[in-house]
């Protein structure tokens, strides 16, 4: 008997000595299958007491919480999912602040602080800002999990240096801890924890047996007893009973049916008529079909007879047809809505009559540049749909690309795609092999390190290097390499040597799109796409032409400015040297020509030189 998540709850509020409660809290549990995809929600937000209107900061902090988190995709973390509401919130609060007429005063605005928490399968996930806390007591141990976000100025001052709807911009402090059938969750405020000692938490809950209200009470009123003048809020949260690995599957009800007979063409099939076999793998089998309630075609994969004894393959089969609900693009393929029961393990898609782009490539082994664009623009959009629900599609290749009748491309068979939202469930079970085809494979997935986004542009930058020149950009060398040395060895071949009509700044583009290392990629499938259509200024401004070449009359005039410019420095610098040769000449002469001079007096005084005497 596979179990569910199930925990018990004990919860109490009380205005204290305040004339007004500003605390607000509250817990949703859902039933399945959120409660495996989504998790158990709790909360609790205190408004700030120089402020009016805080409680209202409180209640729309954690009803915006509990209410929007399960709006949000399945497929999204539940990081990403709480941020996204929580930011959204902060940015209302911070709103109405700024509209009221204590805009300038952060002390009397819709400020509030929070902390929440999602039990998902075995792990739970921490969000908090401000000063109330959250506990976990384990056995006899009671450990705080989040820090204050004060800042004392005195040993009695102190100021909040985070809160909801403080500022524009949230800073959340986000933890996981792994979650044991037992543990106890204490979520309070500061009007608990700072005059309750742990040993009396520890105590009190320890005794406690079914009724935890009665114990949130009995805390909420030894608090006041020992003179708490704030609020009083405390949610306790004991973890019952915990999934089993089994429980965690999405479509847990997809694995109690049968597998489908082997199918035939005129063979009638839960409703569908079957009309040919389309494909056959070692992992599925495709047949087109018609619906015999409207008449459509439709294509319904079945699965690999010989994997039936594999259950991570049977979970991918299965989750195939739940990725497919969750997307929506024109470049995706599309599931049809299931009208009738289903009997038997199958997923019924779309028909897309046309071809893959394998074999595309096979009949248009020269395409033109912007044909190839139109292509890799309409797969790319088709990623960036799996991207925006964090979603990875680890599997591009051309056999999983198909091009319809009309040239529209959509991205088909997601055996191999990693959802967020689904590993969380269950992350031990999350695959650690590589599951997509090698040739197309980011470098990373064989360090063994987990994909990204820019993983998925590798594979898309690898097709489109194939499309333009027919071969691979590094051959089979990148799933020989086992290290980062091994990869950083690898060579790009340039496709304009062979194909001189492909610009350079195209090859450019390319490039660094399959960059082994990940983190020197384009970020988004997006930038690759522009920098298709769009020379990059980085490539420009490497790649740019001599001023010669650009505009020769430019040139020569800053050279003739520059040879001027060169004659005039000159010329000061000789005129200036001239000037100081004949400035030390004339001092010279003047010294020659005085005659108060010392030398010169000397000379005057000295008596004649002796006449020589005659020679007879």
């Amino acid at each position: 008997m596979h179990h569910q998540l199930s925990v018990a709850i004990g919860q109490c509020s009380d205005k204290g000595l305040k004339d007004i409660n500003q605390d607000f809290y509250g817990i949703y549990i859902p039933k399945e299958p959120q409660l495996s995809s989504k998790g158990i929600a709790i909360a609790v937000a205190d408004g700030i007491s120089s402020s009016d209107v805080s409680h209202i900061a409180s209640q729309a902090a954690v009803t915006g919480f509990l209410e929007d988190y399960y709006c949000t995709s399945e497929a999204w973390s539940v990081k990403k999912s709480v941020h996204r509401v929580l930011t959204a919130t902060n940015s209302w609060l911070h709103a109405q602040t700024r509209q009221n007429r204590h805009c300038y005063d952060k002390d009397r605005g819709y400020v509030c602080t929070l902390s929440a928490m999602i039990v998902k399968s075995t792990t739970a996930h921490l969000f908090h800002v401000g000063d109330t806390r959250i506990y976990r007591l384990r056995g006899r141990e009671l450990e705080q999990l989040t820090d204050d976000h004060r800042l004392w100025i005195s040993p009695q001052k102190s100021y909040l240096s985070r809160a909801m709807g403080i500022d524009s911009h949230l800073e959340l402090d986000y933890r996981t801890v792994t979650v044991e059938t037992g543990d106890v969750f204490v979520l309070a405020t500061d009007g608990i924890y700072e005059f309750v000692c742990s040993q009396y938490l520890i105590d009190r809950i320890d005794a406690s047996e079914t009724d935890l209200d009665a114990t949130a009470a009995a805390i909420v009123a030894e608090a006041l007893d020992r003179g708490s003048d704030d609020n009083l809020t405390i949610q306790i949260v004991r973890i019952d009973n915990l999934p089993s690995p089994a429980s965690g599957e999405v479509l847990s009800g997809l694995a109690e049916l049968p597998f489908p007979p082997l199918l035939e063409a005129r063979m009638q099939f839960d409703g569908y008529t079957i009309v040919r076999a389309l494909h056959a793998s070692s992992r599925s089998h495709l047949f087109l079909a018609v619906d015999n309630d409207t008449g459509h075609q439709v294509a319904i994969k079945t699965p690999s007879i010989d994997l039936r004894g594999d259950p991570a393959y049977l979970e991918r089969f299965m989750m195939e047809d739940w990725i497919a609900r969750r997307i929506n693009s024109a470049h995706v393929l599309k599931p049809c809505a299931q009208s009738r029961r289903r009997n038997f393990l199958y997923v019924v898609t779309e028909f897309v009559d046309g071809q893959t782009l394998a074999q595309w490539m096979i009949d248009h082994p020269q395409p033109d540049l912007e044909t190839v664009r139109g292509i890799v623009e309409q797969i790319g959009k088709g990623l960036r749909a799996f991207h925006r629900l964090e979603m990875l599609h680890q599997d591009l290749r051309p056999e999983n690309i198909m091009i319809d009748t009309t040239g529209t491309v959509k991205i088909i068979d997601f055996g191999a795609t990693r959802v967020a939202g689904i590993v969380e469930i269950n992350p031990a079970e999350a695959p650690s092999q590589r599951l997509g085809t090698a040739q197309y494979s980011a470098p990373e997935y064989f360090l063994g390190d987990e994909g990204s986004q820019r993983s998925d542009l590798f594979s898309l930058a690898v097709i489109t290097y194939q499309m333009l020149g027919g071969r691979l950009p590094y051959g089979a060398d990148v799933a020989k390499c086992r290290s980062r040395a091994d990869q950083n060895k690898l060579h790009y071949d340039e496709l304009h040597y062979d194909h001189p009509q492909i610009p350079s700044w195209i090859d450019a583009a390319i490039r660094r799109a399959v960059h082994p290392d990940p983190y020197q990629r384009h970020g988004d499938v997006a930038e690759f796409l522009f920098d298709l259509r769009h020379p990059n200024q980085g490539f420009l401004n490497k790649t740019r032409a001599p001023l010669l070449e650009r505009n020769p009359a430019i040139f020569w005039k800053s050279v003739a400015a520059m040879l001027a410019f060169t004659v005039i420095a000159l010329a000061l610098a000789l005129g200036t040297s001239q000037q100081r040769l004949a400035m030390e000449s004339s001092r010279l002469l003047n010294q020659r020509g005085d005659t108060n001079s010392p030398a010169m007096h000397v000379d005057r005084m000295a008596p004649p030189l002796p006449t020589p005497a005659p020679v007879h």
